[in-house]
């Protein structure tokens, strides 16, 4: 069954993953100001948390925002382990949004060689290692925390020697000293979420469609389903595979291509690719915000 059209009136809830100040937290208040929601928001502290969630209240008043990839790390693997789960509720990505990612290195230090711990979400910490590498000695302990924000909502005036790494959004939001500013190894460090919800985005012209599936353990079987959108003249953008956890060599696919689900000629891909497949979902037809 085919959803309702995103109808943004009727979502009342809003999660998303970490504390006040994270990215995610960002992210969300871009998706509120772009579909204008009346809404209350709450916050979780992991993503497999929010999926929980959005599945345990299974309401078309609820809605999600979590990270799905980095520019320099890659795709979130916990996102993409969650995402097929959420076939038996329905929900689906309804939209997307970037943000650029800028660390700094906040605390209450006067200077870096006072500093002897770092604390920060593995991926910022990962997204610095040159700088870390370059500025500290190598008994520096690195500590990786739940999220950028909840690593400087723990710095405390009375140890200078702890510091993290996060954004100076956050920083200023708590109040809290910036001993440097764009510390990234990469400039170009961007991080896309998805919004969740129980509803279809409707055709824009510039849409995504993300879907998941899985074929027989057969020579050949996802070099069909490839075929099949490429001669259906649909562009491919990203494709994965993630261990299925029901046997070994069992894999589960995720890919997304330019179009959307409403497009004649991706439903026509869908009809020849189900019955060559044990497991189809449309995770999402949505554009960027």
């Amino acid at each position: 069954m085919t959803p309702d059209i995103l109808d943004t009136t009727r979502i009342r809830k809003l999660l998303f993953l970490g504390p006040r100040g994270s990215y995610s937290d960002f992210a969300k208040d871009n998706f509120i100001e772009s579909f204008d929601l009346n809404c209350v928001s709450t916050n979780l502290k992991s993503i497999s948390g929010v999926i929980k969630a959005l599945k345990d209240e299974n309401s078309e008043d609820i809605a999600a925002v979590i990270p799905i990839e980095n520019s320099i790390e890659g795709i979130v693997r916990e996102t993409l382990d969650n995402l097929s789960s959420l076939k038996k509720e329905g929900f689906k990505i309804i939209a997307e949004t970037t943000l650029d990612v800028e660390h700094a290195l906040i605390g209450f230090a006067d200077k870096k060689s006072e500093i002897k711990i770092i604390r920060s979400h593995p991926q910022a910490l990962a997204q610095c290692k040159h700088y870390i590498q370059t500025n500290f000695s190598d008994s520096l302990i690195e500590e990786a925390t739940l999220s950028t924000s909840a690593a400087i909502r723990s710095l405390s005036k009375e140890d200078k020697s702890v510091a993290a790494i996060g954004s100076i959004e956050c920083a200023k939001m708590y109040d809290i000293p910036v001993i440097e500013t764009q510390i990234n190894d990469e400039a170009n460090n961007k991080t896309r979420f998805i919004l969740l919800g129980k509803f279809l985005s409707p055709q824009t012209g510039a849409d995504k469609t993300s879907i998941t599936f899985s074929t027989e353990n057969k020579a050949g079987a996802l070099n069909k389903i490839l075929t099949i959108l490429e001669e259906n003249d649909i562009n491919m953008s990203y494709i994965d595979s993630r261990p299925s956890k029901k046997g070994l060599g069992e894999y589960v696919f995720y890919i997304d291509f330019e179009g959307h689900i409403l497009d004649e000629k991706v439903q026509k891909a869908f009809d020849e690719i189900k019955p060559l497949v044990k497991m189809f979902y449309v995770i999402g037809s949505y554009h960027t915000v």
